[in-house]
């Protein structure tokens, strides 16, 4: 009787360190084909990229996001944040399938401004950071997904983004010609399209981008 009592007591001891070690464990981080995730970012710009035709160094910074699942997802629990844990913006609205979202400095101002928090735009900065793409729960608050990033990524006009399961450099308005990683592509930044690769930036992009606000 006294030995199935201590095989009972191991087995409670088993039990509640399982259970420690689950509610512990790191969040998994977003990969692709699985929901929502960061798809492109633009640490360092160096022109109107929010189309109110200014350049602002704040407002002109952007991350995209993207929904690689097959099933709508409703983005009200979804929030940017940066290395810090800052959130910087709050999503709204349902994202379809393989759809897109630009946040730019302006929208990331424009929403702190509206909640009462201190307008400080995305805060990206250019010699490297992370990224955080969290997801608010009703017990937990998870990493959906994070990037950091580095300087040769953060330079001026170039993004980093997704090209398949890779996060490779956008560098064509700003070439990298050197030796460190990640090499540069010679592919343009794609803000509120599908990542691919273009060697210049269609002329269109500033007005479609200022559209995508109105």
């Amino acid at each position: 009787m006294v030995r199935s009592w201590g095989v009972v007591l191991w087995v409670l001891v088993l039990m509640v360190a399982l259970a420690i070690v689950v509610r512990f464990a790191p969040p998994a981080r977003a990969q692709t084909g699985t929901g929502v995730v960061l798809n492109e970012i633009l640490a360092g710009p160096a022109r109107d990229w929010d189309g109110d035709g200014l350049f602002d160094a704040r407002k002109d910074e952007w991350v995209e996001i993207k929904n690689d699942g097959g099933a709508p997802v409703d983005l009200a629990s979804y929030r940017l944040a940066d290395a810090d844990s800052t959130i910087r913006y709050a999503f709204s609205g349902v994202l379809a399938p393989g759809a897109v979202v630009l946040v730019t400095g302006t929208a990331a101002l424009d929403w702190q401004r509206a909640v009462g928090r201190s307008a400080t735009g995305l805060s990206l900065n250019n010699s490297g950071d992370t990224i955080h793409l969290f997801r608010i729960g009703v017990a937990d608050t998870v990493d959906a997904d994070v990037k950091n990033y580095n300087s040769i990524e953060g330079a001026s006009d170039r993004s980093t983004g997704r090209m398949g399961a890779n996060w490779v450099l956008f560098d064509a308005l700003n070439k990298y010609t050197g030796s460190g990683e990640p090499k540069g592509t010679g592919c343009a930044p794609t803000p509120g399209a599908e990542n691919g690769c273009t060697t210049k930036v269609s002329s269109t992009t500033w007005g479609w981008i200022k559209a995508t606000y109105r």
